[in-house]
């Protein structure tokens, strides 16, 4: 018989992916121009610093940056090495297959290289971790292959599906160190292979935010004996982190709109080659916004586009 992880699909599950469905289709339009490789770096850099400081890295993304950037930071050998495989795990988001159990091995051999010795390889040895005693070691192999399976063959939603698996993960504890990093990356594999926008998403760092709640909600799944309670809390982080990018992106749009009608009033005859390199945006983006502040009656254009010029109406 297959095996199914116990979970119940309550009205507020079912409100909030109704409601991560109607904001993430806002994200996809509001930024269908802007997902820069600036936007991607600084998201990334949210996650990397989110998911490590939850497990006690705490180097942040100014020191993040900096190792990514191939510069030299004041830290420990384990903070940077910790750094380090995580920024490379991450980076081969696109490339893991959700429901191969050997893409999540070599992810997590990736991720703990240079701190764990068994990296890439499940325990061996019989683990409790605070309240919660893990399923023996002799065990976890079958464990992980059949909750692979599952990930596979269900119909769930995706989006209830990378819960459902991040909870389950959690309860198996399949690796002796790197459990937690590894459980919110596949997370975040399961979502980008369902809607690449997720990858634009620093969930990590709304859960760090929220790290009490994470753990707890963790807590409730397992004296319950399901991942309800696990799968509401991440369905509502995953909502924060569309809203809090959606929120990012609008005072985004403010800065561009001021800045391309500041370059326009300067110079009234600047082409749309010359604001885009200047405000780093693309030919696409730039247009974008020009058509906005004309339907705004804030720019309007005079002459031919090669020989006419901008008038600014503020």
């Amino acid at each position: 018989m297959s095996y199914t992880p116990p979970y119940t699909i309550t009205t507020k599950i079912l409100k909030l992916s109704t409601k991560i469905s109607e904001e993430l289709t806002k994200l996809k339009f509001n930024t269908s121009a802007k997902t820069t490789p600036m936007l991607r770096k600084k998201n990334r850099i949210k996650t990397l610093a989110g998911t490590l400081e939850i497990e006690g890295n705490f180097l942040g993304e100014e020191k993040i940056t900096a190792i990514l950037d191939g510069k030299r930071v004041l830290a420990t050998m384990q903070e940077v090495a910790e750094v380090q495989g995580a920024i490379k795990a991450y980076e081969k988001l696109d490339e893991y297959s959700f429901d191969n159990i050997d893409d999540l091995l070599d992810a997590h051999k990736i991720l703990m290289a240079g701190i764990l010795t068994t990296a890439g390889s499940f325990r061996s040895v019989n683990v409790k971790v605070g309240e919660h005693i893990a399923p023996q070691a002799n065990m976890v192999n079958e464990l992980m292959i059949q909750l692979f399976s599952w990930l596979k063959s269900s119909d769930e939603h995706m989006l209830l599906k990378s819960c459902i698996f991040h909870y389950e993960f959690e309860f198996i504890h399949p690796f002796s160190d790197g459990n937690g990093r590894i459980g919110r990356l596949w997370q975040s594999v399961i979502l980008n292979s369902h809607n690449p926008f997720f990858s634009l998403l620093p969930t990590e760092s709304i859960i760090r935010d929220n790290q009490e709640e994470y753990y707890k909600a963790l807590e409730d799944s397992t004296n319950l004996g399901e991942s309800t309670p696990f799968v509401e809390f991440m369905l509502k982080m995953i909502l924060k982190s569309i809203q809090t990018t959606l929120k990012s992106n609008y005072k985004s749009d403010q800065k561009s709109d001021q800045k391309i009608l500041l370059l326009m009033k300067e110079n009234s005859k600047i082409t749309i080659n010359e604001l885009c390199s200047i405000v780093s945006m693309s030919e696409s983006g730039v247009k974008k916004v020009i058509r906005k502040l004309k339907d705004e009656e804030r720019l309007t254009r005079a002459g031919s586009l090669k020989a006419g010029y901008w008038e600014v109406k503020e």
